[in-house]
């Protein structure tokens, strides 16, 4: 009699949850934050992605601006919204890469925390080293540096920026010895390097490019595997003399644990399609940024791998912040 009852009940249940499985999405507008002050690379795609699901949804996209901590803050308000996926966050590779192993104390977890929807957009850094430097490449860079061990310099935006860390990674893997300099922001590093105060940097593309066509910098190397499509002619890191190096900043949507499978294939699918148009394709290519896409699944294997790369470099360097 117990084991019909329960029958009874779950063939009840099933309209109701067949209706919720179908439920449309989205049923109101779409939120997508960005741990990060406007008009930077995060913003820019944030604002690039959210108008076309507006346009294809009759939603609005907002974006909403929550700076501060390096992201962190941004972060923690994304991962305690309501997961039915009105919600979302531009994710980088600070916030949901780096951060997790540079602070002790988080309010969220990059992985826990979070349902992959789909990666948007990679961005290389650029090796680049003051005109006065007699090097031509980066063995001629590691020979010099090794030549004369703790007396040159680099710059980067930050303690913890991905310029910080790749030039980490980039000692790791060479024992090359290069103090570091951090800067509040690029502007500072790319005068300086231009200056001469400081001797390299391997920073994000875009602020630089400018000033290498204008030969007033030069230009080494890009630090993702592939080369760039916005300076071809560049080699890679690796293919360069580091074989395995491979460091560049991020971008892609998440949205919070527990965002129902359904809706999180729907965001997926949609930004996707967005990625692939002409239009967007164009202008994520003139920041610099290589448009990805991808699958949930994928975007998850990129944030674990890239969450024990920085964890190593981080340890390895010595690197914390409170």
């Amino acid at each position: 009699m117990k084991l019909l009852t329960q029958l009874l009940a779950a063939l009840v249940a099933l309209p109701a949850l067949a209706a919720h499985a179908a439920a449309p999405f989205p049923t109101k507008p779409v939120r997508i934050i960005v741990a990060y002050t406007p008009a930077g690379t995060t913003d820019i795609l944030a604002r690039l992605v959210g108008q076309k699901m507006s346009e294809t949804w009759g939603q609005p996209v907002i974006i909403d601006n929550r700076a501060g901590a390096a992201g962190n803050i941004g972060t923690e308000v994304a991962a305690r919204a309501t997961a039915d996926g009105h919600t979302l966050i531009m994710g980088t590779a600070g916030t949901h890469g780096i951060n997790v192993s540079l602070y002790r104390k988080l309010g969220w977890h990059p992985v826990k925390d979070f349902a992959p929807v789909s990666l948007v957009a990679m961005v290389p850094n650029i090796m680049v080293v003051n005109n006065a430097l007699p090097v031509k490449n980066v063995r001629e860079f590691i020979a010099h540096v090794k030549a004369s061990p703790g007396k040159l310099s680099y710059g980067s935006p930050g303690n913890g920026s991905t310029a910080h860390l790749s030039m980490e990674l980039f000692k790791s893997m060479t024992g090359a010895n290069i103090v570091h300099i951090p800067y509040k922001g690029s502007a500072g590093v790319l005068a300086d390097v231009m200056g001469g105060q400081i001797a390299v940097t391997i920073d994000n593309m875009p602020p630089y490019i400018p000033q290498v066509k204008a030969g007033k910098l030069r230009a080494l190397a890009v630090s993702t595997a592939k080369r760039s499509s916005a300076m071809p002619e560049l080699p890679s890191i690796a293919e360069a003399g580091v074989p395995g190096y491979d460091s560049g900043a991020w971008f892609g949507l998440l949205a919070p644990a527990g965002t129902p499978k359904d809706v999180v294939a729907k965001l997926s699918a949609e930004t996707a399609r967005i990625i692939k148009l002409p239009d967007i394709n164009k202008r994520v290519s003139e920041l610099g940024a290589e448009p990805v896409g991808g699958t949930p699944a994928e975007f998850a294997t990129l944030i674990q791998s890239e969450i024990a790369k920085w964890a190593k470099v981080i340890r390895d360097a010595q690197v914390e912040l409170q």
